[in-house]
């Protein structure tokens, strides 16, 4: 008969011991990461960059490719002005006291499943909630939002100050009327905003010299908010733009199979965060297929400009050039500026040509607050268009039975809108020969050419007189490189 010796049972007792507690050290230590995620943070170069900018920029856009952590920088920031905490590698801007801040996205759904995931946790379990990069001991209170589940409508955070940070999310759905807040310190924009809305977040912020940061994939081109960035400089602006190759989560045989994955016309704004095709350009073609040098234009050519009013949204102009032999219609000019009279405007566009004629949109119809007097009156009165008007064009053309320069005018005022890229314009390809074009019609090639879809060859009149525009027509755009010489570009086009 056996007799169990105590010492073992004492050892055996401790061992356990010791094994729950290392257990429950090993919990509480999981729980702490978990809870203070914000503590663990290490942004790549380009993340780390976009926060440096805010100490010497009041506005920032942070442009990236999808999935790249362009949001994830952005809740990380915002984490660490709404709690004071910053880590030792910190080079941006700090606020040392409680600040109110507004943080937002397209839709509360949107805003819920993007940024106050990040900032908070899951949106459904609230059990979960202080496992986004504010740490949970730091989540004072929150408060529910009626209609959409899960959502949020503010965050008390407590500061290492001994106060309490405000952090309220907003939906661009709601317009800029319900961003009309108190004086706020900050403002993130989880996506690209409407210009309105973008605005009123900058107004909110004036009083304070509070900070703007924009995070999103420039999926809609050259929007107004992206060509303020990009073509308005600043010294109280800065872009960083943050490539899949920037991000060092993807190995290489990833990054490919990410690339290969997007449609062509819009791997440089998902991989690359170059604006896109999408709204903000007209055709999906990539920008390097598309480019060719300058040319003086030959006189035989017939020319019409296209321009858009605008104030704060920026007044718009370009020229066009249509070489008939050729079948290939070019934009040859373009003029952009924002807040400037019609006097300003006019005395750009009149070198242009004094017998240009102009299409324009239905808006010129309208007559100025102050002087009662018509848009596109105050141009004439300058000498320098509108002479026609986008809607004159075509009724004038409906007159002959066909509706070919409806399009044609349309597409002038498309342009103004949709042609301009990361560098003002998009690119081409060089003009074919002769030979070449015989050639091309022997060899339609439709994954290379795109469509106008104008209709068939059918005469339509202008300003100066007679003019046509033909059925698979090529467009070409310029790009200025200076005061007086344009770099030309072209977008083809076929039947």
């Amino acid at each position: 008969m056996s007799v169990s010796n105590p010492s073992e049972g004492t050892i055996a007792s401790g061992l356990s011991a010791m094994l729950r507690e290392q257990m429950l050290l090993m919990a509480e230590l999981h729980r702490r990461q978990r809870t203070n995620i914000l503590a663990g943070y290490r942004p790549y170069a380009k993340q780390r960059e976009f926060h440096a900018a805010g100490a010497a920029f009041r506005e920032r856009l942070f442009m990236a490719g999808n999935q790249l952590g362009k949001t994830l920088a952005g809740a990380a920031e915002a984490a660490m002005h709404l709690t004071g905490r910053y880590p030792d590698w910190w080079q941006g801007r700090r606020f040392d006291r409680p600040i109110v801040m507004l943080a937002g996205s397209e839709s509360y759904e949107l805003t819920r499943d993007g940024v106050q995931r990040l900032l908070i946790g899951p949106p459904l379990n609230e059990e979960e909630w202080g496992t986004g990069f504010l740490p949970k001991a730091a989540i004072k209170a929150t408060t529910r939002r009626a209609g959409a589940s899960g959502a949020l409508d503010s965050v008390t955070v407590r500061h290492v100050s001994g106060g309490a940070s405000t952090l309220l999310f907003k939906a661009y759905e709601q317009g800029r009327a319900k961003w009309q807040a108190n004086t706020v310190d900050y403002v993130c924009f989880d996506e690209e905003p409407p210009e309105d809305v973008y605005f009123e977040g900058i107004t909110r912020t004036n009083a304070t010299r509070g900070a703007i940061a924009v995070t999103f994939t420039p999926l809609r081109g050259l929007s107004a908010v992206v060509a303020r960035y990009l073509m308005e400089k600043s010294p109280d602006r800065a872009v960083i733009t943050m490539t899949i190759e920037d991000a060092k989560h993807y190995t290489p045989q990833e990054r490919q199979r990410v690339i290969d994955s997007y449609p062509a016309h819009e791997r440089e704004a998902r991989t690359r965060g170059v604006p896109a095709l999408g709204s903000g350009r007209i055709f999906p073609v990539t920008e390097e297929s598309i480019r060719i040098d300058p040319f003086e234009i030959p006189k035989h050519w017939v020319q019409i400009g296209g321009l858009d009013f605008g104030w704060d949204h920026p007044f718009a102009a370009v020229g066009c050039a249509w070489d008939r032999d050729a079948d290939v219609f070019h934009v040859t000019k373009i003029y952009r500026e924002r807040e400037a009279t019609p006097i300003i405007h006019a005395a750009a566009l009149k070198p242009w040509g004094a017998a240009m004629p102009w299409a324009w949109p239905h808006d010129g119809l309208q007559h100025d607050k102050g002087s009662g007097e018509q848009l596109a009156a105050q141009y004439r009165a300058q000498g320098a268009g509108p002479s026609t008007g986008a809607r004159d064009l075509r009724r004038r053309h409906q007159r002959r039975g066909s509706g070919a320069l409806r399009h044609a005018a349309a597409d002038a005022e498309r342009a103004l809108e949709g042609v301009f890229h990361l560098h003002g314009m998009v690119r081409g390809v060089p003009p074919l020969s002769p030979q070449g074009r015989q050639d091309r019609q022997g060899t339609r090639r439709s994954d290379l050419r795109l469509t106008l879809r104008l209709d068939d060859e059918a005469p339509c009149e202008t300003a100066n007189g007679r003019n046509s525009m033909m059925a698979g027509s090529t467009i070409s755009v310029w790009e200025k490189s200076g005061r007086r010489e344009p770099n030309r570009t072209r977008l083809q086009t076929s039947a």
